[in-house]
């Protein structure tokens, strides 16, 4: 599966982007579309202003916000699964407990929107 993909990595798409089989002028490595590897995982967990304003976003568009309230939190019995995970593979905890951190920030910047929100909406 590796040596598959090493090919994709390295080959360049001669046809153009809406498919045909045609040689294009501007050609596009695959490996533009795929994750970087070297890319520091936690590196996904820096904006959680990003993923707060979706919510917010989604909550404009009339998403009920208990609703999305529940779906930043992490809900208990994946928590519990979590620390089951964790007594076999102690590594994983503060990989675990960033994320668990990160979700309780992003409910607290969303939190903060919808209240800030409310109370606009009184003041006009």
């Amino acid at each position: 599966m590796v040596e598959h993909a090493e090919r994709f990595i390295c080959y360049f798409a001669p046809w153009t982007l809406d498919g045909s089989v045609e040689i294009c002028k501007l050609r596009f490595s695959i490996m533009a579309t795929l994750a970087n590897p070297i890319e520091d995982p936690l590196q996904e967990f820096e904006y959680p202003q990003r993923e707060a304003a979706f919510f917010y976003g989604l909550f404009l568009r009339g998403h009920s916000a208990e609703e999305l309230r529940k779906d930043i939190q992490v809900p208990a019995m994946v928590l519990a699964k979590w620390d089951k995970e964790t007594v076999r593979e102690p590594q994983l905890r503060p990989l675990l407990e960033r994320i668990v951190q990160y979700r309780q920030h992003v409910l607290a910047i969303f939190e903060n929107l919808i209240c800030h929100d409310a109370a606009t909406q009184k003041l006009q």
